[in-house]
């Protein structure tokens, strides 16, 4: 499990540690760990090979600063070229006479000589998202040169991942972070400017609360799968019930089926338009009429009958995933929906702009919890699951070729399944995300997908998750 903290959770964890080692000892920890990151990311590991590449600090106040200058006196001392520029009076000292000692310059200009990485210690986790004029120009002078963050790229919001309106912040290739990793790192739109992010073990592991945000990785996927066992039979691995499409659109409940046909679920129903009903049998005759049911999938192409369909099945008393057409007619406090809005829906359910939702979408999927009082799973590049209790998951799988017209049907099909195999609404929706993204990975191989080919992909994906083998 990948576990994002916040701010005031980092801090208080850092206070309790130095309380217990000597004074410097915890920002030696990071700076080393910087320090290797960045000859890493030079491909100069190997004794000897860092001799002739420049590296340029940005150094801004406080302790992220001091993080950096004592990175570049590691780096000083390797036999890399290290100037930094101060952007401020108020830079840390003792990293600065580290860096001076260690032979690396300080300089209050952009150098003369244009350098292999910047090293963006300008603003850490406890900054305000934006940046000062200083550090946009001292930015913009080395505008094109990889930069690696400290931390959290510079103007990006850490307990949030929002970003600055007018765009004033770092795009990072690397972000080295310290300790755990922060929401920023998981949570859009920041998590696209951070680059890849390196976490450094300073040893707040065992004074870090519960997380504010995490993302599942393959082992944790593989644990919340329930397979089925030697006497399992086709009832007993549960049944979902899909709801869904029309006769103006077949094609959302045939994809929201195939969603569901995963094989994670020991039976699917489907329950609709008979137009839509006929392309259903005959693309996966596996697929039954109506019957009784451990979950329900409603909404995607329903259209003007959404509403009477999300009744039907509610009456029902089971978990169900509430979708596109029948966002609208959700009910309030009935902890067993997940409501799966896209960003445009969202914004309509909040009366709010979609440009906003986008801007903040780890918010509006909290505003959407405390309004529907359930389960929000809302989609986008980093997809949001959110629970009424508080927890929040963020899904890091995926391609941006799973931006494709019914996609989200095959997602809904697939949460559903897992409802109905019996994991609870939290669960079943990242772990659906996870794999729908998975899914999306391995059928693109780096091209375009439609959204029946993530369907096809997904029980190979299943297969190599719980055989240990990712996806």
């Amino acid at each position: 499990m990948r576990r994002a903290h916040t701010v005031e959770q980092v801090r208080e964890a850092e206070r309790q540690l130095m309380a217990t080692l000597p004074e410097g000892a915890l920002m030696q920890r990071a700076a080393h760990g910087l320090a290797h990151a960045v000859l890493d990311l030079l491909g100069t590991g190997g004794a000897g090979g860092a001799y002739g590449r420049r590296v340029l600090l940005l150094v801004g106040s406080g302790d992220n600063g001091g993080d950096a200058l004592f990175a570049g006196a590691v780096l000083a001392r390797r036999g890399v070229a290290v100037e930094a520029w101060l952007l401020s009076e108020r830079a840390h000292e003792a990293g600065r006479r580290a860096l001076l000692a260690a032979g690396g310059r300080v300089v209050d200009a952009p150098p003369r000589t244009r350098p292999d990485l910047v090293v963006d210690g300008v603003v850490g986790i406890g900054g305000r998202a934006g940046l000062k004029p200083e550090a946009r120009e001292a930015l913009a002078a080395v505008a094109g040169v990889p930069v690696v963050a400290v931390d959290v790229p510079s103007g990006v919001a850490v307990d949030t991942g929002e970003l600055p309106p007018d765009g004033d912040h770092v795009t990072a290739a690397l972000t080295v972070t310290f300790g755990t990793h922060k929401v920023a790192h998981l949570a859009d739109p920041a998590a696209a400017v951070v680059g890849a992010v390196h976490l450094v073990d300073i040893g707040l592991g065992p004074l870090l609360p519960p997380p504010a945000a995490e993302a599942l990785q393959t082992a944790d996927v593989a644990a919340l799968l329930r397979p089925p066992v030697g006497d399992a039979q086709k009832y007993g691995r549960g049944v979902v019930g899909v709801r869904a499409g029309s006769a103006a659109y077949p094609g959302a409940g045939l994809l929201s089926t195939a969603g569901a046909s995963c094989g994670l679920a020991g039976m699917v129903r489907y329950v609709g338009d008979d137009a839509v009903h006929d392309l259903v049998r005959e693309q996966h005759p596996e697929v039954v009429g109506a019957g009784r049911v451990q979950a329900w999938v409603v909404g995607s192409g329903s259209g003007d009958g959404a509403a009477g369909t999300l009744a039907e099945a509610l009456a029902d008393d089971v978990p169900t995933v509430v979708d596109a057409d029948a966002l609208v007619h959700a009910p309030r406090d009935r902890a067993d929906l997940v409501l799966t809005p896209h960003a445009g829906e969202a914004a309509r359910l909040l009366d709010a702009e979609r440009d906003d939702v986008e801007a903040r979408p780890l918010e509006h999927a909290r505003r959407l919890v405390e309004a529907h009082g359930c389960v929000v799973l809302l989609k986008g590049r980093h997809t949001i699951v959110a629970h009424p209790d508080g927890r929040v998951r963020v899904t890091t799988t995926g391609t941006p070729w799973l931006a494709t017209a019914g996609a989200g049907d095959v997602l809904g099909g697939l949460v559903g399944a897992l409802l109905a195999s019996g994991l609870d609404p939290f669960d079943a929706a990242s772990v659906g995300s996870w794999l729908h993204g998975a899914a999306a990975t391995r059928a693109s191989g780096g091209g375009p997908i439609t959204a029946g080919d993530v369907a096809r992909s997904l029980p190979p994906v299943i297969t190599a998750v719980l055989g240990g083998s990712g996806a």
